[in-house]
């Protein structure tokens, strides 16, 4: 099968080449950013693609999106740490004011403003977005804002958040997911004056936060859209998010073939490699199978969003099928190489603990399929 967007794809294995394993080793010990590769990646202009050309982006589909961030995770690297950069805009593009765009989209694509916070999760209410309680009220020229959310990455490394919040109580609301409202949060601003951030240390090096809200001000201006609206301009981010994590897991599924073959053509035991044995080879077979089905289906939920299409199962479907497709040939790969899957230094475990993450985030398995059994199937809802 062809490779989609070949040139692209090569001058980031190039990038990544210059990120081997032990940088990524030396920063997973301590938790820390990967600054010096994020940096790296906007100057060559890798998290400005979908910007338009307008606001001094490449003005690219994304399906060139999904091919950086495949490859990416195929290099052993890790997009986490600034693949928001690429969808949460794509809110403030498709519905803030020309103002807004030009204020903040040249300086998004140029490095010099970034923006990777999503604020939508909330420690009580989690997937089920409509019971957030983070409430905007507006006070003439500002928005007083209340509340807690967590699992919000890179909030410590970004200059904007898109938030979403209430600006209507759910009670009075004519329906659930109606009174939610988007605001850009001018970090630098906010932290210290209304703004907590709270790190939370996980399993792998994803620097994600808890936040807390009290009284924080944000201009009135920085509304995104009409208020009251914001859940749906918040569900077409979700749909861009969803299909490129599902491209990283393609990218992680493949690292996790590329490795396991090499080393099953190595690897010498009872005098034979030990890939002639079936019971290696046939799971670095099955993973390929899997890996490849899923592309397939991640490509053609990124034509259906290029295209405007509605993708919203596409999407879901997609992520799940990759990430499944991922952690299989991450297990696999564990397998293959035995001990050395555990080492540290063969960054197998490295990558087998970022790519369990998306069987849980950004939406967990159990929620893509209810959605499929309940607006696909037709099948009664369970909640």
């Amino acid at each position: 099968m062809a490779e989609s967007f070949p040139e692209i794809r090569a001058s980031v294995r190039r990038l990544c080449a210059e990120f081997p394993g032990a940088y990524w080793q030396a920063l997973d010990r301590d938790r820390i950013y990967p600054t010096e590769f994020v940096e790296t990646l906007t100057r060559e202009g890798f998290l400005s693609v979908l910007i338009p050309e307008a606001y001094g982006g490449a003005g690219l589909g994304l399906g060139a999106a999904a091919a950086i961030l495949e490859e990416i995770h195929r290099s052993g690297c890790n997009g986490g740490a600034c693949h928001a950069q690429m969808y949460t805009m794509g809110t403030l593009l498709r519905y803030g004011s020309e103002v807004q765009k030009q204020a903040f989209l040249p300086k998004i694509a140029s490095g010099a403003l970034r923006l990777q916070a999503f604020g939508v999760t909330e420690p009580t209410s989690g997937t089920d977005t409509t019971r957030l309680r983070t409430f905007a009220r507006r006070e003439g020229d500002r928005y007083i804002v209340n509340g807690q959310k967590i699992w919000i990455s890179r909030a410590e490394h970004s200059d904007l958040m898109v938030l979403l919040v209430r600006t209507t109580a759910r009670e009075d609301a004519a329906k659930p997911s109606d009174g939610m409202s988007v605001l850009i949060v001018d970090m630098k601003e906010a932290v210290g004056r209304g703004l907590t951030v709270r790190p939370i240390r996980t399993m792998l090096n994803h620097a994600t936060t808890e936040l807390f809200f009290d009284d924080l001000e944000v201009p009135a201006e920085n509304l995104i859209g009409v208020e009251g609206q914001g859940f749906r301009y918040i569900l077409e981010g979700m749909n861009a998010e969803r299909i490129l994590i599902a491209a990283e897991c393609i990218g992680d599924g493949r690292f996790f073939i590329d490795r396991a073959g090499a080393y099953a053509k190595d690897r010498e035991v009872f005098g034979r490699p030990i890939g002639a044995n079936q019971g290696v080879q046939f799971p670095i077979a099955r993973a390929y199978v899997q890996v490849s089905a899923a592309a397939l289906m991640v490509d053609h939920a990124a034509a259906l969003f290029e295209a405007g299409e509605p993708c919203g199962t596409e999407a879901n479907m997609a992520k799940m099928a990759a990430s499944e497709a991922s952690w299989f040939a991450a297990d696999m790969c564990v397998q293959t190489h035995g001990g050395f899957g555990f080492a540290e230094a063969f960054d197998i475990e490295r990558k087998f603990r970022e790519t369990r993450l998306y069987q849980v985030a950004p939406i967990s398995t159990n929620l893509i399929l209810s959605h499929v059994a309940t607006h696909v199937l037709g099948l009664p809802k369970s909640f």
